[in-house]
């Protein structure tokens, strides 16, 4: 059985905004929120597999260090580039590009942020990387560390979820959910610390 915890980064220096791609610093309350979670699972982590931006490496890259354990950078679990929106707020976003931003909030199936990704790619990057995951690490209890988006992909893959599915998933910043697979099949523990996949699934369909 391949068991995974899933971390998103916690709060970021400069507020809410769509970063994607770019680089921010974690504020102090950011890196308690992270540090908490991995008080509570160290013990059974067997290896980290994170993001290479540095609000998910550092990190995770201090923990490895200090427990002696593997950690892995992923390119695949980056955030999605959100090309012309990187570094704006959702009210600078509206204002360049009226009612988008509104339809990828309800549903992003189809879209793609002016010169950034789309779902569709980073669902196949993601889908990517948890075969593999599966494959590699095999008895293994690792810590993915990653961002919102992408995070949000990889449940909604892991309970064979349509796109639409990830806008109702909780993704407060230091979110921390689990996944099994075991004998080709997938099952999501819990999600943001709860187990109310139940209500999440209907509410979606």
């Amino acid at each position: 059985m391949f068991v995974a915890d899933l971390l998103r980064h916690g709060a970021l220096k400069g507020g809410v905004k769509y970063r994607g791609r770019i680089e921010e610093d974690l504020t102090a309350e950011g890196r308690t929120q992270m540090n908490q979670v991995w008080e509570n699972i160290h013990s059974h982590i067997d290896l980290i597999i994170t993001s290479p931006l540095s609000r998910c490496a550092l990190p995770a890259q201090y923990w490895a260090n200090k427990n002696a354990i593997p950690c892995i950078i992923e390119p695949r679990i980056a955030e999605m580039h959100y090309g012309a929106w990187e570094g704006l707020s959702h009210d600078e976003i509206e204002e360049q590009f009226p009612n988008m931003l509104t339809q990828w909030r309800k549903d992003p199936t189809g879209m793609r942020p002016p010169s950034g990704e789309s779902p569709e790619e980073l669902q196949i990057r993601i889908a990517d990387f948890w075969q593999d995951a599966c494959h590699n690490y095999r008895e293994k209890h690792a810590l993915i560390v990653g961002h919102s988006g992408s995070t949000r992909m990889l449940i909604a893959h892991i309970l064979n979820q349509p796109i639409a599915y990830t806008r109702h998933i909780p993704m407060p910043y230091a979110c921390w959910s689990r996944a099994e697979h075991h004998s080709g099949k997938n099952k999501m523990i819990f999600i943001n610390g709860e187990n109310n996949l139940s209500r999440m699934i209907h509410k979606s369909s």
